[in-house]
């Protein structure tokens, strides 16, 4: 893993989507989940915990979801209503028993328009929302279940429950070292059996120095790496190593603060984005990434006709000074790897030249990821001298990717616009939105939102990953969805 450390295993991982990736998911199911097993399309959600789920007709902000039967968890109990109740009071209600801030906090993002939880029967729970949001059940996907029946037998200490984490997902914990190692086994029980994982055991390491991660491959130590460094890649192909790519909804770009600074005038926005080379990028990771005009890639249906930046820095250094901003003086914290960073320190000594070179004064304040998923998550209003942000995102479905980013209704820390930005224009086009249960005229609405945002310039947008990962000739069976997620189950290797 690229992560600096092992995500926790007390429910919503940290280490950014990477700990779904490798712990979230592999432990635990959320009552909706992701189908990962494609790699020619954009994955989406699909039943998990809940086998279905429907808005209640009479009342718009109630969704009503019918539970599997059958499922249990790690530790031999039946999986029921009463634990999604108890789980979802976990991480929301400060009265409950079991609420644990750290989950708290890691769930947050995804609670925005949580309002309260209801059990109908045994097999079935009603959440209500705050506001009606046709697109609700995608921020269930980011809900993960753990065990109430374990949690309570610990008197719900969080670090004994730590080490002997309960969860209903393909994978139980086998053991771990702290800030070494993690090995998961096969749960053979698991509900899907399509899922059983086809290896004896599954052991993460986090590395995040790319030259390790390498040399742990070519070594023989590891079958399968995050993230392999761009010159490393002739390297590992000659190794007879494989080098895995695909397409998928993900971006690298620098998240704005909208409340001081200059990036709050439209011109500093727009001239940063004109200053950016991509092509110079793409080339600095070894063609494993695409130019970034706009928010999502084009192989979203939401994409439409944005404006598109094209590297100008004539262009950029005039708006810098129309705006009266030459040299124009920011701070941008950066972190030295992380869950979809890429080769993150390569990569922005190249924007801040970049940049530089159109007339900004650029100061790159660097730490560890978990450090930077602290600002991202606490957003401008406890790092308000902060200008901007380099977090890759994972835009996996059209709330998260473009709807969080601009309406006011997420601002941070309740949610995820870190940068606050609102406009009557967005929360319109999103009011709209997450009224309209017609799929076609959603989708108009959306298009429109994703166009807006590329007028406004609401990121530095500079590239889409290709997402690679390098693995032994010994693996078989691995699809790498268009998807920030994977599913490791199939993966088999040869002795």
């Amino acid at each position: 893993m690229t992560a600096g450390d092992l995500p926790v295993t007390t429910g919503n991982p940290d280490q950014g989507f990477e700990g779904f990736r490798f712990v979230g998911w592999n432990l635990y199911d959320a009552l909706i989940n992701w189908d990962l097993s494609k790699s020619d399309t954009a994955s989406d959600i699909k039943p998990g915990l809940a086998t279905e789920w429907h808005i209640d007709p009479a009342n718009h902000k109630r969704w009503i979801f019918t539970l599997r039967q059958g499922v249990k968890w790690h530790d031999g109990c039946d999986f029921s209503a009463d634990d999604v109740i108890w789980n979802f009071q976990r991480i929301s209600d400060p009265k409950a028993p079991q609420f644990f801030t750290q989950q708290f906090a890691l769930s947050r993002a995804y609670l925005t328009n949580f309002d309260s939880i209801e059990k109908i029967d045994d097999h079935s729970v009603a959440i209500t929302t705050k506001f009606v949001e046709s697109l609700f059940p995608y921020d269930m996907s980011y809900v993960l279940m753990i065990s109430r029946c374990r949690a309570q037998a610990l008197n719900y200490d969080w670090t004994a429950y730590a080490n002997q984490p309960s969860g209903t997902g393909p994978y139980r914990f086998a053991g771990m070292t702290a800030h070494e190692r993690m090995e998961l086994v096969p749960n053979n029980d698991y509900w899907d059996k399509a899922r059983v994982p086809k290896q004896d055991r599954l052991v993460l390491l986090p590395t995040p120095e790319a030259a390790t991660r390498t040399a742990a491959l070519l070594s023989g130590q590891v079958n399968f790496i995050e993230a392999p460094a761009p010159d490393a890649i002739p390297v590992l192909k000659r190794a007879n190593m494989q080098i895995v790519s695909n397409v998928y909804p993900h971006n690298w770009p620098y998240i704005l603060n909208f409340t001081r600074g200059p990036f709050t005038d439209l011109r500093v926005r727009q001239a940063a984005n004109y200053a950016i080379n991509r092509d110079d990028v793409v080339d600095l990771v070894g063609g494993m990434a695409t130019p970034q005009y706009a928010e999502v890639p084009p192989s979203l249906p939401y994409y439409g006709h944005p404006v598109i930046y094209k590297f100008d820095k004539a262009k950029a250094r005039a708006l810098l000074k129309e705006a009266n901003c030459l040299p124009c003086k920011v701070t941008l914290a950066i972190s030295t790897s992380g869950s979809g960073q890429m080769q993150s320190l390569p990569m922005n000594e190249l924007v801040k030249q970049q940049l530089e070179d159109a007339g900004f004064e650029v100061t790159l304040n660097v730490m560890d990821w978990n450090a930077l998923l602290d600002v991202s998550r606490s957003g401008v209003p406890k790092y308000p001298n902060v200008d901007g942000m380099n977090a890759s995102r994972g835009l996996l479905d059209p709330v998260s990717a473009i709807i969080k980013p601009v309406a006011t209704a997420y601002w941070s820390p309740a949610g995820s616009n870190w940068g606050h930005f609102g406009t009557p224009e967005a929360d319109g086009l999103v009011k709209q939105i997450f009224e309209e249960f017609e799929p076609e005229k959603r989708l108009a609405l959306l298009t429109r939102l994703h166009e807006y945002e590329s007028e406004q310039a609401l990121m530095i947008f500079v590239v889409h990953d290709l997402n690679p990962r390098a693995l032994s000739p010994k693996v078989h069976g691995f699809v790498q969805a268009q998807n920030w997620f994977q599913d490791l189950t199939p993966i088999t290797v040869d002795p």
